[in-house]
């Protein structure tokens, strides 16, 4: 048995949801602990494209149980989209498990992040306007609406007008909106309180009776370490915390119930939005990396800024999140390179930083230090173990081993199930029995 955390190690679109998709065929429940519609995961299973953001990936395993956790914001018109989609190819829902909990998404949300955006100009933060910002702003101010709630016909209608009443203010005066008819919001999310009943439970409970009956769980988050409200490039995050302490908040476990961490980065890193982005090249190899690399959001379609690997926010990673393990996802975008460039340190005003900087106005003036290795030149997309790729490769994948100083479990050759490799299994393997700064399997070792 084991409960393993899957968290992105950069700023998000790692390839989180292949990965998850990959390690739910050991899992018995899947647990989304954070984040709201503002997430995308695509995964591709026989040649055939799903693009989730709120229903875990393990729904694609019929015996799998999906639960989406309190410290999710959860939109219903999308949830519901979601669920139709999936029973339109055929996909069950009938193990998808909503936590009564978790704060819904409304439309004033969606509104005042559009137009509080806007009207930011030149210090917008670029955000996806999908109304997660006031949502959790909400829950942190104790006006939220939840998924219980949608439960209750009469609580609700009494918590909706007062605060749609509250919002209209606000729409009006502060944005110069129209105001939102209290009565129709009511009716139609009462419709979707309908469509969800079967689906809604005490996600805890659920979460803590699986755990004593030694069954294997895994705590997917969304976005990245890099985007967390707490340890992220402020104020340029996320409104929750995608790290793997927030596992524990999000799916209500305590952190004694977690096993091994995974961490999850790109050969090469990529960020959507505004803020500081120190070996992000905006021309040359940064166009051949986003167009090899089909970077664009799944969620809102913008384009990714793409830049060489950076290893200095990756030991930041593994600090923050205690990894045990990572996840290389993309190396056969880089297939194609003569050399590839890796950043081992910053320069900050002309003194070398070899740690992450949190204030933001010096991460801003981050230069990155390179070291330039070899590229392999050739296909990599139909290796299926370590001895298949070309030794530049395999001698890249330990540079960053003994750069991020943790050890490697697999590795993404492809946006196929089966174009991975794994070197061990980090739900059923040895805790750190992985492929190490050498390139050797640790529990190969005496």
């Amino acid at each position: 048995m084991a409960n393993v955390v899957v968290i992105g190690a950069q700023w998000g679109d790692e390839g989180k949801g292949k990965i998850t998709d990959l390690l739910s065929k050991s899992a018995n429940v899947v647990v989304r602990y954070q984040g709201g519609v503002n997430a995308g995961h695509t995964v591709v299973v026989n040649d055939q494209t799903f693009k989730l953001h709120l229903i875990p990936s393990g729904i694609l395993y019929p015996a799998t149980e999906c639960i989406i956790g309190s410290g999710t914001v959860i939109d219903p018109k999308v949830l519901i989209q979601e669920l139709d989609q999936l029973e339109g190819l055929n996909i069950s829902t009938k193990n998808l498990m909503v936590s009564q909990t978790a704060h819904v998404t409304m439309p004033y949300h969606r509104l005042i992040d559009e137009a509080s955006e806007e009207k930011r100009g030149n210090n917008k933060i670029g955000t996806t306007g999908r109304g997660i910002g006031p949502t959790y702003a909400d829950k942190s101010e104790r006006t939220g609406i939840r998924i219980l709630d949608l439960m209750d016909p009469d609580g609700l209608k009494e918590k909706l007008i007062w605060t749609i009443n509250y919002k209209n203010v606000i729409l009006e005066k502060l944005y110069d909106l129209p105001p939102l008819d209290p009565q129709t919001v009511i009716a139609e999310y009462l419709e979707y309180a309908d469509r969800l009943r079967p689906h809604v439970v005490d996600a805890s409970l659920k979460i803590y009776d699986a755990i004593k009956e030694r069954r294997n769980i895994l705590f997917e988050g969304a976005q990245g370490t890099l985007l967390d409200l707490d340890h992220g490039t402020y104020p340029y995050v996320t409104s929750s915390n995608p790290v793997a302490g927030g596992a524990c908040v999000g799916a209500g476990v305590g952190p004694t119930m977690i096993d091994r961490v995974i961490g999850v980065s790109k050969a090469y890193t990529t960020r959507v939005g505004e803020g500081p982005f120190p070996t992000e090249m905006k021309e040359g190899i940064g166009e051949l990396l986003c167009d090899r690399g089909a970077e664009f959001g799944t969620t809102t379609g913008r384009k990714r800024r793409c830049g060489w690997f950076d290893a200095v926010i990756g030991r930041y990673a593994v600090r923050i999140n205690g990894l045990d393990c990572l996840a290389i996802t993309k190396m056969d975008v880089l297939d194609t390179l003569e050399e590839i460039k890796v950043c081992v340190a910053y320069e900050i005003d002309g003194v070398r930083c070899e740690n992450f900087p949190n204030n933001a106005r010096q991460f801003a003036r981050c230069q990155p230090i390179y070291e330039t290795v070899p590229g392999w030149k050739q296909s990599t997309e139909n290796c299926r173990t370590l001895e298949d790729l070309p030794k530049e490769a395999l001698d890249y994948l330990k540079f960053l081993a003994e750069l991020m100083e943790v050890p490697i479990a697999i590795v993404s050759l492809g946006a196929d199930r089966d174009q991975t490799i794994i070197v061990e299994d980090p739900i059923h393997g040895p805790k750190r029995a992985l492929l190490d700064a050498n390139g050797t399997p640790v529990s190969a070792k005496p």
